[in-house]
């Protein structure tokens, strides 16, 4: 009998556990995987809603819970949090030793497994490569990241070609789609009668659902936060109000949600919800409001409007959906005002998603789970000086 395959994988937030819950499931079902589920981050945490009992219900089995997420709102909490991962994550890799370690996205917690495996010659599997967010710290740990995996998965034909353009050579570069988007193909999202009835919603209203989080690239997370709530004060709508990532700058934007909504009887602020609840809410609301990824990948499959605000997701691929707005009150009321003309919408009828249709899993796992395990799965090959461009002449002193 072939010895199955040990692949562990790495959840940090509520935000990537969505993601890989398809992944996941099809990698608890493979009989020729051992899957190792390390949980970790804010997953652990009271403050962002202890979403591991959600893992826990999904049946999944866990690994490990790390423990590394520092009581802190500042950078250097940020900091001390990866380096708390990386001592517990040694002995916990050191100890077990899969033969693959799968990491997605650009949460700067993912920087403690991938240099763990590193050092353990453990091969690295990456999921959403080679985008752009040039408003975050999270677009440097996606690069970094990208050249310390051995397999990728990207969500675009662009990211792949921008992965390969990196010097990683196109057989270990796969395109997947965002499996995030598996949730709409095959999931059940909750009815618009479910929602309203479990989240106590009353969706007759003209709704706009507000996602956004620190934008960590800024020495202050906050600054672009001012436009926004200006612009929101003079909005006649229901606000539904996403809880921030656990970035510096978290709990600074929690509270001045609290103090909004503590003037207003048309507004909730969610510290969790569900993705079955929180995709089935966006395929419901008028419109998606902030700097979440989200609204780039996600909000493109409901064809929903989309107000992008800010330097956040700068340079990221993005369907006709989005509207970008400056973080300025005037710019914000102005593109919330376009996204909100039904003209608007009726043109978005028939579009398509760049991040792919809902078939991320298939080709992750099928992946994973064949390619060869030998030592040059490690060994990469540099890209041939030959096939680049010469350089241009130094300028003279």
């Amino acid at each position: 009998m072939t010895e199955r395959r040990k692949i562990a994988v790495v959840t940090t937030s509520r935000a990537d556990y969505s993601h890989l819950y398809w992944p996941l499931r099809d990698l608890a079902a493979h009989p020729g995987v051992d899957l190792r589920l390390i949980v970790m981050g804010s997953h652990l945490s009271p403050e962002f809603g202890s979403t591991v009992q959600e893992i826990e219900k999904d049946g999944f089995k866990i690994d490990a819970k790390i423990e590394c997420l520092l009581s802190s709102d500042t950078d250097v909490g940020m900091a001390k949090t990866i380096g708390v991962a990386t001592l517990s994550l040694a002995d916990h890799l050191g100890a077990t030793r899969p033969d693959l370690l799968l990491l997605i996205a650009d949460r700067y917690e993912m920087l403690a497994p991938a240099s763990v495996a590193l050092a353990l010659r453990i091969p690295i599997a990456h999921i959403e490569g080679g985008e752009i967010s040039q408003g975050a710290i999270d677009d440097a740990v996606r690069n970094a990241l990208t050249k310390m995996a051995h397999i990728h998965f990207t969500s675009t034909d662009t990211a792949r070609r921008r992965v390969i353009a990196m010097g990683e050579e196109p057989w270990r570069v796969h395109r997947a789609g965002a499996p995030s988007l598996d949730h709409l193909r095959r999931g059940t999202l909750m009815s618009r009668e479910e929602i309203a009835t479990q989240l106590q919603l009353d969706l007759i209203r003209p709704t706009i659902l507000v996602a956004y989080h620190p934008v960590t690239i800024a020495r202050d997370t906050v600054r672009e936060a001012d436009a926004l709530f200006a612009a929101l004060g003079k909005i006649d709508a229901q606000l539904l109000f996403c809880f921030p990532n656990a970035d510096a700058g978290s709990r600074e934007l929690q509270q001045r949600t609290r103090e909004f909504l503590a003037d207003r009887t048309d507004g909730r602020l969610f510290t969790n919800l569900d993705p079955r609840a929180y995709w089935g809410l966006l395929a419901q609301v008028d419109l998606l409001l902030g700097n979440s990824s989200s609204g780039i990948m996600e909000s493109a499959s409901f064809a929903v409007p989309t107000v992008n605000v800010g330097m956040r997701q700068q340079g990221r691929e993005r369907a006709p959906n989005v509207i970008d707005a400056d973080p300025d009150e005037p710019e914000i009321l102005r593109a919330i005002a376009q996204a909100r003309d039904p003209e608007f919408r009726v043109r978005l009828g028939g579009m398509e998603n760049p991040y792919g249709n809902g078939n991320a899993s298939e080709t992750i796992v099928r992946v994973l789970t064949t390619v060869p395990l030998s030592e040059q799965l490690l060994i990469k090959q540099a890209v041939s000086l030959a096939s680049q461009p010469a350089p241009s002449a130094l300028p003279k002193p």
